[in-house]
């Protein structure tokens, strides 16, 4: 079984040794398009629509003699990854369309970030290319260059132009530099790729984002989780760059943005019972090139929403402690961490023992830390609010079991 790249141009895209298996084969599978391209095949077609596990049962018991065609190559967000680890396959990947788009900008990619927002939700997209010099994207007719441009415009991240390549090595191909504003307003055929390239240098912002930079309840201040406090959490989580992780009780959501940004190709989950403190979260999301999911609720309540962390942090556990904890163990991965900050001596001692009764390993340090201060031309030290830190880690037996 064969499975070929192929271009928007068709049969001429193809090697002549490829359109020779392609007439000598009994069955010819692609989508309508692909097939359109082999209007004189004279064996079976078989249309890829919808979900492949149809297609791949169908395949699985195929005896004749098949060819799958596939956009570009196949393994390159394509279907080539997906059926070759349930078929035995043969792959000839055509030219990428990315590399076409690059080739088209007369730029180089081996520097460049690609990702794709094709079939999939743009959400996310905001802190996996922030800083990044040059991004390639996939799209689809939904999440257009036109809604690119809109959303990169709504987390300031206007330091970009744009490349746009339609129709590659087809008979309608257009290629066109665009500001954002003019790719926001323009029209374009459903196939394209769209190149990101930094019109001026732009940094990511390093751990350890200063409170004074969140957006606050106003005019009572210093519901943030001060930057110290907020570093060594993030340590004590150990997050992965794909890590899916929890902030309960996010408030201004200092917290989760600083979780998006280490786990910019996982995912992060915020919740927060305080309206007005969720509206700041969403707004410091937007300032801080951050979009994670944040939700209005009191946990554990709406927590089902969200899939299982590698991670939890917990800022305030709204007087249900034991419910709580008990919902955050049984949901949280192998190995997962929960990091809890705690002000009061009270509050901690509850938190050690229902952890320790959940069969958890837990670990923790007090921080007393003070922040300099002027005092006419002198300096002296301003103590926060000492916090406990502590770190809980489920245990995993040899049988897979949590103990």
């Amino acid at each position: 079984m064969k499975m070929i790249g192929i271009g928007d141009n068709g049969a001429n895209s193809l090697l002549p040794q490829y359109r020779e298996w392609i007439e000598q084969c009994d069955v010819l599978v692609g989508g309508e398009r692909h097939l359109a391209f082999f209007p004189h095949f004279t064996g079976e077609k078989l249309v890829i629509k919808g979900g492949l596990k149809a297609l791949v049962a169908t395949l699985q018991q195929e005896t004749r003699n098949v060819v799958i065609l596939a956009s570009g190559d196949p393994l390159f967000y394509g279907l080539g990854s997906v059926l070759a680890k349930k078929l035995s396959l043969e792959l000839f990947p055509h030219t990428s369309s990315v590399q076409l788009a690059f080739s088209k900008m007369q730029d180089s990619w081996q520097d460049a970030y690609v990702t794709s927002v094709h079939g999939r939700p743009m959400k996310g997209l905001a802190q996996k290319i922030d800083g990044r010099k040059k991004v390639a994207i996939l799209t689809d007719e939904t999440n257009s260059p036109n809604a690119i441009a809109t959303y990169l415009k709504a987390f300031g991240m206007t330091e970009y132009d744009a490349f746009v390549a339609e129709n590659l090595e087809g008979e309608d191909e257009r290629c066109r530099y665009l500001t954002l504003d003019e790719m926001e307003n323009a029209d374009f055929s459903p196939l394209n790729v769209v190149i990101l390239k930094q019109r001026v240098p732009v940094q990511r912002a390093t751990m350890g984002i200063d409170d004074d930079s969140f957006i606050q309840r106003k005019p009572e201040k210093g519901l943030v989780t001060k930057k110290e406090i907020r570093v060594l959490s993030l340590h004590a989580l150990a997050l992965q760059e794909n890590s899916v992780a929890w902030d309960i009780g996010t408030c201004t959501g200092s917290v989760a943005i600083e979780m998006a940004k280490q786990a910019r190709e996982g995912q992060v989950y915020a919740i927060e019972k305080n309206e007005l403190d969720l509206e700041n979260c969403i707004q410091n999301q937007h300032l801080h090139r951050v979009d994670l999911t944040a939700v209005l609720g009191k946990a554990p309540a709406r927590l089902d929403e969200f899939p299982d962390p590698d991670a939890i942090f917990i800022g305030g556990t709204g007087g249900n402690m034991e419910q709580l904890l008990e919902v955050c163990v049984r949901r949280l991965k192998p190995n997962g961490r929960i990091v809890i900050n705690l002000a009061t001596i009270e509050n901690f001692a509850d938190a050690l023992k229902f952890l320790k009764a959940l069969h958890c390993e837990v670990n923790f340090i007090q921080a007393s830390i003070s922040r300099s201060k002027p005092i006419l031309n002198l300096t002296r030290l301003q103590p926060l609010t000492p916090i406990f830190i502590l770190t809980a880690q489920k245990i995993i037996e040899n049988d897979g079991e949590s103990e």
